[in-house]
């Protein structure tokens, strides 16, 4: 899995290839066996991201592309994704074949993540209708005193099978968009929640139509991962009406506790689970080797590795290594 240090290296099952600069020696690989990033290579390109985006859809065949990452754009700090997105809107009956999207492949190092700006990212899954994986790497950006952060308003697609919102701070309104939205397809769920102090006013409640499950008949890997509140997550995933049918349950870099961990045991049984992920937690040893206990006989992968997190931060302190 990608880390907030490194590029995307695969989507829908493709290798992610940056499509390379002006003037570059070698031949393209065939328009439908890769996955395309478009993004600026910052501190280095003088080509802005619309330029690049211009060239690509100039050479490439865009009727046969299935796979596309949009990189930096312009200063990922002080500007919204917007130009990106309505240039990609645009020419969406020249992209017929589109799978897959990632909105933000941004690392650290071009931007922290909780810096990254965002606006109104659904334009892009209504624009595909058959669109099938659709990620989105956000922040909390500022611009002229204006917030530039990600908004999700409900919506339905009918094609949707897996989604991931990578955040520092997910807003509350974003999270309550996500879990009114109509998704009958969707198979895979990933939100990073993270941290108030980068702008997630969320609460634990705003949760709860997701955890019914009743938007999503089909959801089977749901992972809520990077939250100052695992604890609180982990109660109301004890008790929801949804994990019975997960495959995959993963609860991990975020501040969890003993007592989240305690929470999750003491619920509903979780034997049913192919995999629980829970690492870069603030488990005792004794607590993780209980998880490991109560769920490895039954056959559950079970990865409690606390990673960082072991003896050197403190939960108060710190909710998970994604958010700064």
């Amino acid at each position: 899995m990608r880390t907030k240090d490194q590029h995307l290296d695969e989507l829908y099952g493709l290798p992610v290839l940056t499509f390379p600069g002006p003037g570059a020696a070698g031949e393209l690989p065939a328009a439908d066996a890769v996955a395309w990033r478009i993004g600026r290579e910052m501190w280095t390109s003088e080509e802005l991201w619309r330029e690049d985006f211009a060239r690509f859809c100039a050479e490439v065949d865009l009727g046969r592309v299935r796979a596309l990452v949009v990189g930096a754009w312009e200063d990922p700090e002080d500007t919204d994704p917007s130009e990106a997105i309505d240039a990609l809107v645009a020419v969406r009956d020249r992209l017929p074949a589109l799978r897959a999207l990632f909105l933000g492949d941004i690392t650290d190092k071009e931007c922290h993540l909780a810096r990254i700006s965002q606006t109104d990212v659904t334009p892009l899954p209504a624009a595909f209708p058959a669109l099938e994986e659709f990620g989105v790497r956000a922040g909390w950006g500022m611009s002229l005193g204006r917030e530039l952060r990600l908004d999700f308003p409900a919506l339905r697609h009918a094609a949707l099978r897996r989604l991931t919102v990578q955040s520092a701070g997910m807003p509350a309104a974003a999270v309550r968009g996500i879990a009114a939205s109509g998704l009958p397809a969707l198979e895979h769920l990933e939100l990073w929640l993270g941290d108030a102090e980068f702008g997630a006013d969320h609460e634990v409640a705003d949760l709860a139509p997701i955890l019914s499950g009743a938007r999503l008949p089909r959801l089977r890997h749901l992972a809520l991962r990077n939250s100052r509140m695992q604890d609180e997550v982990a109660a109301a995933v004890a008790s929801a009406p949804l994990v019975p049918r997960l495959d995959v349950l993963d609860l991990s870099w975020g501040a969890l506790t003993d007592d989240g961990a305690a929470a999750l045991l003491d619920g509903q049984p979780l034997t049913h689970l192919k995999k629980l992920d829970l690492h870069f937690n603030f488990l005792g040893e004794a607590m993780r080797r209980r998880v490991h206990q109560a769920l490895e006989p039954a056959g559950v992968e079970v990865d409690t590795d606390p990673g960082a997190a072991d003896g050197a931060l403190d939960p108060e302190i710190c909710a998970g290594p994604v958010s700064y």
